[in-house]
């Protein structure tokens, strides 16, 4: 599986962690979610760590789902 990359994220004066991915808003996170997330993300592997609390995070079952002849219908 392909290591996440492309993410961002930049610590606000007032607590607020915002993320971003290729420069697009991926979250926002306020309060004790920010601050659990800045401890996680420094660390370990922060693409990682990003990629899971934005949703944007591929557990690698796609394209084994995608290849199960029930769902190869249609193709081919």
């Amino acid at each position: 599986m392909p290591r996440p990359q492309g993410f961002r994220y930049a610590r606000h004066a007032d607590g607020t962690v915002e993320i971003t991915h290729r420069d697009r808003p991926a979250g926002t996170l306020r309060g004790a979610r920010a601050e659990r997330f800045l401890a996680e993300a420094e660390s370990g592997d922060a693409q990682l760590v990003m990629a899971r609390w934005t949703g944007a995070y591929k557990h690698g079952n796609e394209r084994v789902a995608r290849d199960h002849p029930r769902n190869r219908s249609g193709r081919g």
